[in-house]
């Protein structure tokens, strides 16, 4: 499986870079309206924009993947150590004197004797 996700990651990255280098030409991007019909505007290349938005929307997404998968393990690791802690729990009294009278096989009485 690590194969098919590194093969994957290689691969887009390989197009990202071939969108970047096609798409070199500088335009404008207008960010927010200003008094008097300006903008607030940076002339970036085509690709490093969409790069940069694509990132914008992507690591939020990412962030809340990790934490949920964060509290999971956190979770999981809770319940684990609940289980240990209760199985190495000290065995009531009733239970020890049940497998303490437990009778002897019939085999071993016979070999003792004939019971009077």
């Amino acid at each position: 499986m690590q194969i098919i996700r590194t093969i994957v990651w290689i691969i887009l990255t390989a197009i990202l870079v071939a969108f970047i280098a096609m798409n070199w030409t500088k335009v404008p991007v207008n960010f927010w309206p200003l008094d008097g019909g300006n903008y607030v505007h940076f002339e970036w290349p085509v690709g490093i924009v969409a790069l940069v938005f694509f990132l914008l929307g992507a690591v939020p997404m990412w962030l809340v993947h990790r934490t949920g998968k964060w509290r999971l393990k956190r979770r999981i690791h809770s319940l684990e150590n609940t289980m240990l802690a209760t199985s190495s729990a000290p065995v009531p009294s009733t239970l020890e004197e049940t497998t303490t009278s437990i009778p002897e096989p019939a085999a071993n009485r016979s070999a003792a004797g004939p019971e009077a």
